[in-house]
């Protein structure tokens, strides 16, 4: 199992790109941030910083949507970082969250997103695509490559993940959860002719080590708050009962809307609906023992990558805790 670690771009960003340095040195190959450049810092210049300051760490943003950026700018980023450090970059992609709610936009439709996603690949790598009505290309870029990881919970975001992604990224540590959606992406991947075993799963959550459970339960709460943001749009779309499981669905009866002023943040006051049910399986928490075994569980569904959102009040030592205690045993 590859293991990753999932930062804000919080001013300064000197310290998101130490606390990256730091976690290729415990043993982390990827390092992603938020990517909602009006809450935090442009994450595509703190790339440029984090390549040059480790050696071997992929870097890319959990996630990014079509809305942004214009995707021949999206697909410029990457190639230009690529072709500075040697293909160390990867594209998560997803409908869009915080990055669009907070200037007035809805998240992107799956339409969009699938043509995004061709479009940014194509380009990144060197080809010839269409955007709009005209023909673009990147002349410069040599030998690129580009990884179009997809996020998404509902089943037609993981039918597109199966027919279309590279790689498949779920924001959750439930067991349950993860099988029923690791399925579904493989099921659709079969039936559009494609090897399902040739799709990376990364699934992401918050991680603290320690022993203290309830003041882990109340750092980590926001993340089931950002989680119901998807859920509530799954439960508009498909109801609360049926084709979406209902793990992934019942806990959000008490949600009352949402401030992306505190948005993947200890302390959410939005987050009170949440329970400490929901952070005990969307989480890993206790002690190292503990975070070893869901990990296994989730190896055994076919993950393939965990990243940890180290939005917490122990960074550091969940950090060094990782590295001693936990992927010296699991990398691969």
């Amino acid at each position: 199992m590859d293991f990753g670690v999932v930062l804000q771009t919080d001013p300064p960003a000197r310290e998101v790109v130490r606390l990256m340095t730091a976690a290729e040195g415990e043993g982390f190959g990827y390092g992603w941030t938020f990517d909602s450049c009006v809450l935090w810092q442009e994450p595509f210049v703190i790339y440029s910083q984090i390549l040059a300051a480790t050696s071997a760490m992929v870097v890319g943003p959990m996630v990014t949507s079509p809305v942004p950026r214009d995707w021949s700018v999206t697909a410029s980023l990457f190639a230009t970082l690529n072709d500075m450090f040697g293909n160390r970059t990867v594209c998560g992609i997803g409908r869009g969250d915080s990055a669009h709610r907070v200037v007035g936009k809805p998240p992107s439709t799956l339409a969009t997103l699938r043509e995004s996603m061709r479009v940014i690949k194509e380009l990144a790598e060197g080809r010839s695509a269409v955007l709009g009505d005209t023909p673009v290309r990147l002349p410069w870029v040599r030998d690129g490559r580009l990884e179009m990881w997809m996020a998404g919970y509902g089943p037609k975001a993981l039918k597109l993940v199966g027919e279309q992604a590279d790689g498949f990224i779920l924001q959750t540590a439930d067991p349950a959860i993860a099988r029923w959606t690791i399925g579904s992406v493989r099921a659709a991947a079969r039936e559009a002719g494609r090897d399902p075993a040739g799709i990376t799963i990364c699934v992401a959550a918050p991680a603290y080590v320690g022993t203290d459970l309830p003041h882990q339960r109340e750092q980590l709460r926001w993340f089931g708050g950002m989680v119901g943001n998807h859920v509530a749009d799954l439960v508009a779309r498909y109801g609360d009962s049926g084709t979406v499981p209902r793990e992934l669905t019942d806990y959000i009866a008490g949600r009352q809307g949402y401030d992306y002023a505190h948005h993947g943040r200890s302390g959410n006051p939005s987050t009170e609906f949440v329970p400490d049910e929901i952070v005990d399986r969307f989480c890993l928490l206790g002690p190292a023992a503990a975070h070893r075994e869901r990990l296994a569980e989730l190896a055994e569904l076919g993950v393939h990558q965990f990243a940890v959102y180290l939005m917490h009040d122990r960074r550091e030592e969940t950090l060094a805790a990782y590295g001693k205690e936990i992927i010296a045993e699991l990398a691969h």
